[in-house]
């Protein structure tokens, strides 16, 4: 099978992935508040644009089933709104609920979202760090040719795109996971001075799906834990802020 085919593979069944999960996402009688028990470090999770909480379910239960308390933040809705604005909304739930030491846990425009509030939104330094799947940190050249405002927004030449991408200081409270192809972001999602992990899966949405994503990201989160590997040989790590060979 030649790259490209394989590319064009990758991208339907990411598509398929996408179609299914908001389904499910619509259909959910799932409430928000089920998975916030736990004696592990809280975590808040933050979808990306156009998906609901439910569309990250795959991740929230796993990490709940590893003992973390989940937190989604339902006035976001389908995160449609400006980073800005979606990151208050964020900030202010961290805050009524009283979490510290948390975690975010972000796909996609949630990263970005995640990283303006470590930046602008957390006085009170509430949140210890943030694992971010498939962020456009950089932004995604095709968001140019897109007409929703909503969407344009990721351009790489957007004000607050590059304001961000210059904005170094907490990059090294950040764990970027991304696959080996991303239809969405050709630019990538390497993160300067990030711990940037490259998986052996495809795709933007799929990946979230893939026990690969919920295995790096639980042990990002508990390094420490007794009997805790790697989640698989083949993911390749950095932190200068490229993929190892």
């Amino acid at each position: 099978m030649n790259a490209a085919f394989r590319r064009v593979i990758w991208w339907i069944r990411d598509y398929a992935y996408a179609a299914g999960w908001q389904a499910r996402g619509a259909v959910s009688r799932i409430p928000a508040d089920a998975f916030r028990s736990g004696i592990r470090s809280p975590i808040v999770v933050i979808p990306g644009v156009y998906e609901n909480w439910q569309f990250m379910l795959p991740l929230i239960t796993a990490l709940h089933r590893a003992g973390h308390p989940v937190h989604v933040v339902t006035l976001l809705q389908r995160n449609r709104l400006d980073v800005p604005v979606a990151a208050r909304l964020v900030a202010d739930h961290i805050t009524s609920a009283r979490l510290n030491n948390a975690v975010i846990v972000a796909h996609s425009k949630g990263g970005l979202i995640g990283k303006y509030i470590m930046l602008a939104l957390d006085p009170d330094e509430r949140i210890d760090r943030m694992i971010a799947v498939c962020t456009p940190f950089s932004g995604s050249r095709y968001a140019r040719y897109l007409l929703i405002p909503s969407l344009r927004a990721f351009s790489p030449r957007n004000a607050l795109t590059l304001q961000m991408a210059r904005e170094e200081t907490i990059n090294h409270r950040i764990t970027s996971i991304y696959g080996v192809y991303d239809p969405h972001i050709p630019e990538g999602s390497i993160l300067p001075g990030a711990t940037n992990i490259r998986l052996e899966a495809a795709g933007h949405f799929r990946i979230l799906g893939d026990e690969q994503t919920a295995r790096t990201i639980l042990e990002q989160l508990q390094p420490d834990l007794p009997g805790q590997s790697n989640p698989m040989p083949e993911a390749a790590r950095t932190t200068d802020g490229a993929p190892s060979d």
